[in-house]
C-alpha cells in the first residue's frame, strides 16, 4: 500500500523537577540547600530514512513521545536528561503543524535531520535560590512541559520529470518503455491508483527519475476523483511531460484535454502551472485524423511549448524525446520547492517580550518569558511566590501594570492562572 498523507500526535519529553533538599552532614550544624536540577526532556527529531518510500508505518502507530527528564536529587545531583526521539521518514516528507498548516520541515535531502519539538527544560533545585537573606529556600522549580503538536506528514515524490495527462492516454506504457518500472497496464481508466517511479538511463550515461502521476481529471484541483491526492506529487518535479492521446480512438479532443489539465494545474497552484512543460502527442501509430495533431501543434506554438510525436506502444519517437528531456533537465536548477514557514530562531530579546491587555476587567499577560515563570512556580509556597514577584519586577511587568492603572483587588491572568493584585 502506498501511503502519502497521515496525521500523528507527537510530544517532546517534560523537564524533570528541581529538588528541595538540605545538606545534612555530621559535625555540620546548619547544612545549606543542596537540591539538584531536573534533567531536560527529550527532543523529537525527524530524519530521512533512505530505505523507506512510504508512510505506511504511521497508519498504525500514531502517537510518539520522547522520554521525560529525571527529577533532581539532593547533594546537587542533576537529573538525567530524557533520551531524544528520532522519527524516520522517507525522503520527500513534509512535516506540517496540523493546527496552523505551517510547514515545519521539508525533508528532501539524504541524511537530513530536523528538530521539530523541543523537550522542556529541567527545573532548578533549591540550591539556586539561596541568598544572603534567604539562606534556606524551601522551594524549587518544576520542569517545563515538552512541546506537543498534532502533525501532518505529507510525502511528495522526488522525481525530476512528472508524467501528467488524462487516464488511459499512455503514461504507464511510456514509463514501462523508458524505465525498468513495471506499472500495471490495462485498457480502462484509472488502472494506475498510485504513483509509479522509474529511472531513465540515456545512451550518454545520464539518468533522471520520472514519475507517472495518476488521477488528474477535470475537477481534480477541487478534490474530484483522486486529484488532490496526487497533484501534490507534481510540485516536486522540475519538468512536466504532458501526455495527450492524439489517436482519436476514444473520441477525445487533444486541444480540450490540454486546456482542461492545465486549468487544473493552475487552480491547484499558480507556480505549478508555470513549470516547464513539453507536450507529448502519443498513439501516433493509430492516429485516425491528422488534423487533431495539427490543432494541438498550433496550441503548442501559441503557448511557446515544444511538442514531440511518439508511440509509447511501439517506441517510435521515444529516444529523441528522452535525449531532449535529458538536455532540458541540465538547464533546470534543483531547488527546494516547499517553503518552510515556521522556523524562527529565537533570541533572548524575543524571550523577554510580553504583552498586557485588559479584557473583561482583567489584566491578561502573554509572553514566553512570563508564562514560563508562571508554569514553574509553586503557588502554594510563599517563598516561591516571592521569587515569582521578583522575576516579574525584573521584566518590568509590575511597573507596566501600575502604568495601566491596576488597583488593589484587580485580577491578573497569566497562563490560565488568575492572581489577585495587592499593593
Amino acid at each position: 500500500m502506498f501511503t502519502d498523507y497521515v496525521k500523528i500526535i507527537a510530544k517532546a519529553g517534560n523537564g524533570g523537577n528541581g529538588a528541595i533538599s538540605f545538606r545534612r552532614e555530621k559535625y555540620v550544624a546548619a547544612g545549606g540547600p543542596d537540591g539538584g536540577d531536573g534533567g531536560k526532556g527529550g527532543n523529537i527529531y525527524f530524519e530521512v530514512d533512505p530505505d523507506s518510500n512510504t508512510l505506511i508505518d504511521f497508519r498504525y502507530n500514531k502517537k510518539f513521545k520522547a522520554e521525560n527528564g529525571k527529577n533532581g536529587e539532593g547533594a546537587h545531583k542533576y537529573g538525567k536528561s530524557g533520551e531524544d526521539l528520532y522519527i524516520k521518514v522517507p525522503i520527500g516528507t513534509i512535516v506540517r503543524d496540523a493546527k496552523t498548516n505551517k510547514v515545519l520541515a521539508d525533508l528532501s535531502h539524504e541524511g537530513q535531520k530536523e528538530l521539530i519539538l523541543a523537550g522542556g527544560r529541567g527545573g532548578k533545585g533549591n540550591s539556586h535560590f539561596a541568598t544572603s537573606t534567604r539562606q534556606a529556600p524551601r522551594f524549587a522549580q518544576d520542569g517545563e512541559k515538552g512541546e506537543e503538536k498534532e502533525l501532518i506528514l505529507e510525502l511528495k515524490l522526488l522525481a525530476d520529470v512528472g508524467l501528467i495527462g488524462f487516464p488511459n492516454v499512455g503514461k504507464s506504457t511510456f514509463l514501462s518503455m523508458t524505465t525498468s518500472a513495471t506499472p500495471k497496464i490495462a485498457d480502462y481508466h484509472f488502472t494506475t491508483l498510485e504513483p509509479n517511479l522509474g529511472v531513465v538511463k540515456t545512451d550518454y550515461g545520464d539518468s533522471f527519475v520520472i514519475a507517472d502521476i495518476p488521477g488528474i481529471i477535470e475537477g481534480a484541483s477541487e478534490g474530484t476523483g483522486l486529484g488532490l491526492q496526487f497533484l501534490r506529487h507534481i510540485e516536486r518535479t522540475r519538468l512536466l511531460l504532458h501526455v495527450i492521446d492524439v489517436s482519436g480512438s476514444e473520441g477525445r479532443n487533444p486541444v480540450e484535454d490540454f486546456h482542461t489539465i492545465n486549468n487544473e494545474l493552475k487552480q491547484y497552484s499558480e507556480k505549478l502551472s508555470q513549470r516547464k512543460q513539453i507536450i507529448v502527442a502519443n498513439k501516433i501509430d493509430v492516429m485516425q485524423d491528422e488534423e487533431l495533431y495539427k490543432e494541438l501543434e498550433k496550441v503548442a506554438r501559441e503557448n511557446n511549448m515544444e511538442i514531440y510525436k511518439i508511440s509509447a506502444a511501439t517506441g517510435q519517437g521515444i529516444s529523441e524525446l528522452i535525449k531532449h528531456v535529458s538536455e532540458v533537465l541540465k538547464t533546470l536548477p534543483k531547488e527546494d520547492l516547499i517553503e518552510v514557514t515556521d522556523k524562527k530562531v529565537y533570541t533572548l530579546e524575543d524571550e523577554d517580550e510580553y504583552t498586557i491587555e485588559k479584557e473583561d476587567g482583567k489584566f491578561v499577560i502573554k509572553g514566553e518569558a512570563v508564562e514560563r515563570i508562571m508554569r514553574r512556580v509553586n503557588i502554594a509556597d510563599n517563598e516561591s511566590l516571592y521569587y515569582f514577584q521578583k522575576s516579574l519586577d525584573n521584566l518590568g511587568v509590575n511597573q507596566k501594570l501600575k502604568e495601566m492603572g491596576i488597583k488593589e483587588g484587580d485580577l491578573v491572568v497569566i497562563d490560565d492562572y488568575e492572581l489577585e493584585w495587592e499593593d
